[in-house]
């Protein structure tokens, strides 16, 4: 299938929360696209990142500028992005355009700009509703600075919203989860986003703690916390359409279901990753290697290519996330029905436990138990020889 989904990184940030190792570059409180030369630079380096990939001749029907802090770019630099990608690949009517803002980065003007420039979908990184945890976090917004931010959302006229949450952070409570959802649910979203923490290696949090150590929730309660989002946010009318995802509605988002699904996509930006023509390729993660890159032609030939049985076992691994599944029927017609049986074998126990099911031809984990337990399910499939 063509690419019609693009993501955008956009790596600037004011701090580094402690649990990130996204590849970012911190700018300070103070900066923004306006007042930045390495903002400007970088939208600069990311057009000339653009012009160069080869185009597929199918319009974007989704984009996703993720980061990062995308609102601290400028109205005017979130244009130029856009206008650079009609002019290369054409953005089709009724194209999803996503933006991940933080609360404190933006004013009304800012946000009924972007709306202007074409912007129809927002993701507000919330994290908490706790002070003191969105200190542990490392976060650069107070609970006030959230409350404010959605004012401003709404005053803007933005239709289609989403908030995200994390949960198994250091301190945090089953009574702050609960209440965290419950403030989420108020607001209402038309989309919320629950993670659960991992602490990654050369992160702030990995110095401090170690997993399964205090003051980090034990692994037991992480598993409630995930259970009691489950019922809590189903209960409100969110439909839990994927492992860390609900949406109400016909407001699932469109371009992380690109992934989910397997889809190809373009990349841009500092660290983003691409899959087109079953070949994925990371661009450099450190910035000044990642303008090199670009000033020496952007080397697409360092592309990883996938064979069958990594796209067979990737199409598990994502479609699996998904609540529906993947198709019984997809599998077979592309990858044959020896690998469907072997599949299905190697699934038998975890069906009798309760973690599989087989619903109108779609292989489906669980909710909450199968999806809670997928990487024990994912691992099983990965030790097999299909």
């Amino acid at each position: 299938m063509l690419p019609t989904a693009a993501y955008i990184h956009i790596p600037f940030c004011r701090r580094r929360c402690y649990y990130c190792d996204f590849p970012v570059f911190v700018v300070g409180d103070r900066h923004n696209g306006a007042t930045s030369a390495n903002i400007q630079l970088y939208v600069e380096q990311l057009g000339q990142e653009i012009a160069t990939q080869t185009n597929y001749h199918q319009p974007l029907t989704t984009i996703f500028f993720g980061g990062g802090t995308p609102s601290l770019l400028t109205v005017e630099q979130l244009e130029q992005i856009l206008k650079l990608l009609a002019t290369k690949f054409g953005i089709a009517n009724g194209a999803e355009i996503s933006m991940e803002i933080d609360p404190g980065t933006f004013d009304l003007a800012q946000i009924q700009g972007y709306l202007q420039a074409g912007v129809n979908r927002v993701s507000i990184g919330v994290q908490a509703f706790q002070d003191n945890l969105l200190t542990v976090c490392g976060r650069s917004h107070s609970v006030a600075d959230i409350y404010a931010a959605v004012e401003l959302l709404h005053q803007g006229g933005v239709q289609n919203w989403s908030l995200d949450l994390i949960s198994g952070l250091p301190q945090q409570t089953m009574a702050d989860w609960e209440a965290s959802l419950k403030c989420a649910i108020d607001l209402n979203p038309n989309h919320i986003s629950c993670y659960d923490l991992i602490v990654e290696a050369q992160t702030p949090f990995a110095k401090q703690y170690k997993p399964g150590d205090t003051p980090l929730p034990s692994d037991e309660n992480t598993a409630q916390m995930y259970r009691i989002a489950q019922q809590t946010l189903t209960a409100a009318g969110y439909e839990h359409y994927e492992i860390s995802n609900y949406a109400k509605p016909d407001y699932q988002c469109r371009h992380n279901l690109t992934y989910w699904h397997n889809l190809p996509y373009y990349a841009f930006g500092m660290g983003a990753a691409s899959n087109l023509e079953d070949r994925r390729f990371t661009r450099p993660r450190k910035t000044q290697e990642y303008y090199q890159w670009i000033s020496d032609g952007c080397n697409w030939q360092a592309e990883s290519t996938t064979t069958t049985e990594d796209r067979f076992l990737e199409t598990l691994m994502l479609g699996l996330r998904l609540s529906r599944g993947v198709s019984l029927r997809s599998i077979e017609s592309e990858f044959g029905i020896d690998k469907l049986n072997s599949l299905l074998k190697c699934l038998e126990r975890y069906q009798r436990s309760g973690w599989v099911e087989n619903v109108d031809s779609y292989l489906k984990l669980t909710d909450p138990e199968g999806l809670l337990f997928s990487n024990v399910v994912l691992t099983e499939i990965f030790s097999q020889e299909f």
